[in-house]
């Protein structure tokens, strides 16, 4: 009997220790904001079997409604799959009695001491990027979440948006962009000027307002990641935040074009980031949505020809429906199946180490 005991112990054994998540030393996390199924396969017809969606082995979803909503906003979204805690709509990374709720790149840069940083198509200050550094009871306390965002210690911020960081478009007078400066920031405001960059910390603010659609913003995206990839890695390791934005204004406007071209730069940036954590060996890319715009189906389609013939829009604002989970790379297996938004995060944490 002890025998047999014996045998079944060293049996297990083997099999727990396989069970066991692979620990990743950087973390990618990439938003499509407004993304959900139906805009992801419309991209995966256009690009064939080259769709960088197919590359990956774990898929899964994500259930996205917040505190208070069954439809949630960015706002709620992002603070979800930054921070591991469902909120109100309209919040940032602050909950329904004031709690201040960090994200998994504050506490992974404070906590372990791993680099961290974030880059978008939208503004710096938009509701997604603003949820990894920032704590506000309402989204556009801009002037609010600006000085947050220069003071919280990100080693990489990338996007646009640098009207709100000079004094003469702000109420209260004050000079993110000093504080930035104070601190020892390269800033930039010119996405040419991205391939340069070759030390922490980097604040490029690279457009005035919201940056352009694509294509007239150009590379924007792809260059600022590119950039990031490059200077980020350290002995300690990386998380990086990574946002499709406009993917969401695509869904608000119901403009299939607008949509076709986002997600093509969107793919763009999965193919690099992949091939990024393909070489490295060690990274973790997870990518989902914070939640879907636009009520998107597709009724018709011609895959030969690569293109969606019929597609529509059943509303103009966000959907309760879930979104799609990708993922690659140490720790993917625990992204599939159906999960909360606020899993995304907890889970990074686990893979990093961060006490819950």
């Amino acid at each position: 009997m002890k025998a047999i005991k014996l045998f079944l112990l060293m049996a297990v054994i083997p099999w727990v220790a396989a069970a066991q998540p692979s620990q990743p030393q950087n973390v990618i996390l990439i938003v499509g904001d407004g993304m959900g199924v139906a805009q992801v396969y419309s991209s995966v017809v256009a690009q064939g079997d080259g769709s960088a969606f197919l590359r990956f082995p774990i898929t899964g979803f994500s259930r996205t409604y917040s505190y208070n909503k069954y439809t949630t906003d960015s706002g709620a979204g992002g603070t979800a799959l930054m921070t591991g805690h469902k909120v109100e709509n309209k919040h940032i990374a602050f909950g329904p009695h004031g709690e201040w709720y960090p994200s998994f790149l504050t506490r992974a840069k404070e906590e372990k001491g791993m680099k961290a940083g974030f880059v978008v198509t939208s503004s710096v200050l938009d509701a997604t990027p603003a949820s990894t550094y920032a704590h506000a009871s309402y989204r556009k306390e801009f002037d609010t979440i600006s000085m947050q965002m220069a003071r919280c210690g990100f080693d990489v911020m990338i996007g646009g948006d640098l009207n709100h960081f000079l004094p003469v478009n702000r109420k209260d007078g004050k000079a993110p962009l000093d504080t930035l400066r104070q601190k020892g920031y390269t800033l930039l405001f010119d996405t040419a000027d991205l391939g340069g960059v070759e030390k922490l910390p980097l604040c490029a603010l690279l457009s005035n307002g919201d940056p352009k659609t694509e294509p007239a913003r150009g590379d924007m995206l792809l260059r600022g990641v590119q950039t990031a990839l490059r200077i980020l890695p350290n002995t300690k390791g990386f998380v990086l935040m990574i946002e499709g934005s406009q993917i969401d204004w695509a869904g608000h406007n119901n403009d299939t074009a607008y949509l076709a071209a986002e997600m093509a730069d969107f793919e763009t940036v999965l193919h690099s980031v992949l091939d990024f954590a393909a070489k490295d060996g060690n990274t973790l890319v997870v990518v989902t949505a914070d939640h879907e715009t636009g009520g998107l189906s597709l009724l018709d389609g011609d895959i030969a020809k690569g293109t969606n013939t019929k597609m529509h829009f059943s509303t103009g604002s966000h959907s309760g429906v879930m979104v799609p989970v990708f993922a690659y790379g140490p720790g993917a297996e625990l992204f599939s199946g159906i999960q909360q938004n606020t899993d995304i995060a907890r889970k990074i944490m686990q893979l990093l180490g961060l006490e819950q």
